[in-house]
């Protein structure tokens, strides 16, 4: 009997239209556009405007674009996997606000929150169930407004995400193509170093938290991109080991797009030209857990079957880790006629 593999067989996108720059941000606060290119390399970000709209929005529209490319109807699908640090409310869940939206009723759905390795501890639980034999058809959509919870008077944080979310359809295959190996870590030191203090259990929303900006992201710029790089660059090298591979095997790295000095430090020591490696932090921004699949939706065309593809993301918790997967289908798959 042949072993059932988890692979992705089509990836829907969706960012908002509206663009705010550089040159916009510098008029809010005190920055400029060379001071954020020489520092994180990103020119411009998509923001998510008008009233009500939420993450969930964002999701459902990248599954419309999944399933208009695709033809799979909602009623296929039997698993829905929210990876958010931006949720529409504490509960629900996104993912079930998501499926309502998407006529999805068949199966369940939940939330996975790892921060901006989201995407690959997604990846990773979906591959179980598909292994399993549990599963058929799974969504993996990744929905992040970062706008909701960013300062824009704090120029060291604002000037770093956007908004955006993915989808991907996941299913199992018995040819040798798929997610072939995974290495995810945490560790909860670095808590101290990047997270939202108010809104939990621990500091619930009042009066106070709110004047003393509690509900916005906190960074402490160096300690994370310490680790960022160390961490990113040694799990994709580990992968790569592991796998008896080396730089000529990789057709791609598609790393988180956080900072892209941190890009680059993972791709030199993966020995991995710049031709190989996936970068749209300069248009988009870091959209957490979107990252990674949104560079997945804008290379598709060039992607082909059996592709050897590292993906690779570190983010707050402190989380990381790097999944190695083959290709699954050629990328002009879904090339409009």
């Amino acid at each position: 009997m042949k072993k059932t593999n988890a692979v992705i067989t089509a990836v829907g996108a969706y960012v908002p239209d509206y663009i705010l720059d550089n040159q916009e941000l510098s008029t809010m606060v005190d920055t400029t556009d060379e001071w954020i290119m020489t520092r994180v390399g990103i020119k411009e970000r998509h923001i998510q405007k008008g009233e009500g709209l939420g993450a969930s929005d964002m999701g459902a529209e990248a599954i419309k674009e999944l399933f208009e490319k695709t033809g799979v109807k909602p009623e296929e699908i039997d698993l829905v996997i929210c990876t958010t640090v931006t949720p529409d409310h504490p509960f629900p869940a996104t993912a079930n606000i998501i499926a309502d939206k998407c006529g999805i009723k068949n199966g369940h759905g939940f939330d996975l929150n790892g921060a901006c390795s989201g995407f690959l501890y997604g990846l990773d639980t979906a591959t179980r169930f598909i292994e399993s034999g549990a599963k058929k058809k799974i969504i993996l959509v990744s929905a992040e407004k970062m706008s909701s919870i960013v300062d824009y008077t704090d120029r060291t944080t604002c000037v770093l995400f956007g908004d955006a979310a993915t989808a991907v359809l996941i299913e199992p295959t018995e040819e040798e193509i798929g997610v072939c190996d995974s290495i995810l870590r945490s560790d909860g030191f670095g808590r101290v170093h990047l997270h939202m203090k108010g809104g939990g259990s621990v500091y619930p929303a009042s009066h106070e938290t709110v004047d003393n900006k509690m509900h916005y992201i906190y960074q402490e710029g160096q300690p994370v991109f310490k680790n960022a790089v160390s961490k990113m660059a040694d799990v994709s090298v580990e992968i790569m080991e592991r796998n008896n591979m080396n730089h000529e095997d990789i057709a791609w790295l598609v790393p988180h797009q956080a900072n892209l000095r941190i890009i680059g430090a993972t791709a030199e020591r993966m020995n991995l030209a710049k031709e190989k490696v996936m970068i749209n932090i300069e248009r988009y921004g870091n959209t957490t857990s979107a990252t990674i699949p949104l560079c997945l939706w804008e290379w598709e065309k060039q992607l082909k079957k059996g592709d050897n593809i590292v993906i690779a993301s570190f983010g707050a918790g402190f989380t990381w880790g790097s999944i190695y997967m083959k290709w699954g289908y050629d990328g002009d798959k879904y090339a409009k006629k």
